[in-house]
């Protein structure tokens, strides 16, 4: 088994579309309406606004590589591209999926150690991500990794509100 992390460049935003739009559906379809699903896509995961993503300083993209395939992603924001105000000393994880055919293979556990390698290079003590409160699997692997729920937020999806925890590890 052979897992890689690489950046994902602008030129690879149509790959970055398309995982996007997999692992969201995957994630989050059965508990959505299909009208709220297909706004949230368009709006989210448009090619212009990950472009734009892209081309953000202190913002990075990452895909994580299974045997040569792309298995997932991470969104990692630092400084001011944070979608919250947490502070200088914050990483926020602002996305991390992994394709549904290659989750229980330890691939979101390599993604948190990188983004704590990654918030240890920066000097930050703190990392910080929003996670959906009915999201329990994920909560649970959050748990598991030493994040807390110190807060939550509104996450918009389509027409709905819903509600964010925002969970956070300490580092340094």
């Amino acid at each position: 088994m052979t897992i890689r992390i690489e950046i994902c460049t602008v030129e690879q935003v149509c790959e970055l579309q398309e995982i996007s739009y997999e692992t969201f559906n995957e994630t989050f379809k059965a508990q959505n309406s299909p009208e709220n699903m297909k706004a949230y896509l368009e709006k989210a995961f448009n090619r212009e606004r990950l472009e734009t993503e892209l081309s953000i300083a202190d913002s990075q993209f990452l895909f994580i590589y299974l045997n040569n395939k792309v298995a997932g992603y991470m969104k990692v924001n630092i400084n001011d591209a944070q979608s919250e105000k947490m502070g200088e000393g914050s990483l926020e994880i602002e996305r991390v999926y992994i394709k549904k055919e290659f989750q229980k293979h330890g691939l979101g556990k390599v993604l948190l150690h990188k983004a704590i390698e990654m918030a240890t290079e920066h000097q930050k003590r703190n990392i910080w991500l929003g996670v959906w409160e009915k999201n329990e699997n994920a909560i649970a692997f959050y748990e598991k990794m030493g994040f807390v729920q110190t807060g939550a937020h509104a996450f918009v999806m389509g027409d709905e509100e819903q509600i964010d925890f925002i969970m956070t590890k300490t580092i340094l």
